[in-house]
C-alpha cells in the first residue's frame, strides 16, 4: 500500500506506529504539494488532509521545507531505482533502451503525481530542493552512461554526454505525452521514444 493509499484508508483518530504515521504524513503532503504546489500548501492544509493535528505533524516533520525534502528524496530515489532495475532487467542492449524509456514514462503515469514534485517544482530556487533535481537527473544519467562506457569505446565524458541526452529525452517525452492526454498509449509511446534513442546509440561500436 502506496503513503497515499495509507491516508486514503486510515479511518480518523487512529494511532499508528511512527512509521506508519510518517509515510501516512507523507502521502497527504504529496496530494497538497502536487495539487497547490509549495507555496500555496500550508501545514494546516496537510494537517487535515492526514486528519492529524498540526502539532502531531510537526513532531514528524519541523517545517515545510522539511516535509517537502522529505518527498523529494523519497520520489528521487524511486526513478533512480526505477532507471537501475531497467538497465539491469536484460543484457540485450535495445531492450535496456525500451525498459529505460519504460520507466520514465511509467514515472510520469504513476496517479501520484510525484514527478511533479521532482520535474515541476515551484521550489527550484530553494539550494536544497535545486540540488536534488539536479542529483536525480545526474544519478540517472549516470546509471546509463556505465552501461554505455562498458559496451562500448568511448571516453566516460562522451558516454555520460550522451547518456544525459538519452535520460533528457525520455524525462520530457514522457512529461509531454502525460500533458498531451495520453493520446497514444503509454507502450505504444515509450516504444516510440525507445526506438528513435536506440537508432542513434545503435551506432556506437561495441566492444570487440
Amino acid at each position: 500500500m502506496t503513503a497515499v493509499e495509507q491516508t486514503e484508508a486510515r479511518p480518523r483518530g487512529t494511532r499508528l506506529p511512527r512509521r506508519a504515521r510518517r509515510n501516512q504524513l507523507l502521502g497527504a503532503a504529496q496530494e497538497v504539494f502536487v495539487a497547490q504546489g509549495y507555496h500555496a500548501a500550508a501545514m494546516d492544509d496537510i494537517a487535515e488532509r492526514a486528519g492529524v493535528s498540526k502539532p502531531v505533524l510537526y513532531q514528524h516533520f519541523p517545517g515545510k521545507l522539511d516535509l517537502y525534502l522529505a518527498l523529494l528524496d523519497q520520489h528521487c530515489e524511486a526513478l533512480v531505482q526505477s532507471v537501475r532495475a531497467a538497465l539491469a532487467s536484460t543484457s540485450d542492449n535495445k531492450q535496456r533502451v525500451a525498459a529505460t524509456m519504460d520507466a520514465y514514462f511509467a514515472y510520469v503515469e504513476d496517479e501520484g503525481g510525484a514527478f511533479r514534485l521532482v520535474f515541476e517544482s515551484d521550489l527550484t530556487n530553494e539550494p536544497a530542493v535545486r540540488e536534488r533535481v539536479d542529483k536525480v537527473s545526474l544519478d540517472c544519467a549516470e546509471a546509463v552512461s556505465e552501461v554505455i562506457s562498458e559496451d562500448t569505446d568511448l571516453p566516460r565524458d562522451e558516454a555520460m554526454l550522451l547518456a544525459v541526452g538519452l535520460c533528457g529525452m525520455a524525462q520530457i517525452t514522457a512529461r509531454y505525452w502525460l500533458s498531451d492526454g495520453q493520446r497514444i498509449p503509454r507502450d505504444a509511446a515509450a516504444r516510440l521514444i525507445s526506438s528513435l534513442s536506440w537508432r542513434g546509440i545503435a551506432g556506437f561500436p561495441m566492444h570487440g
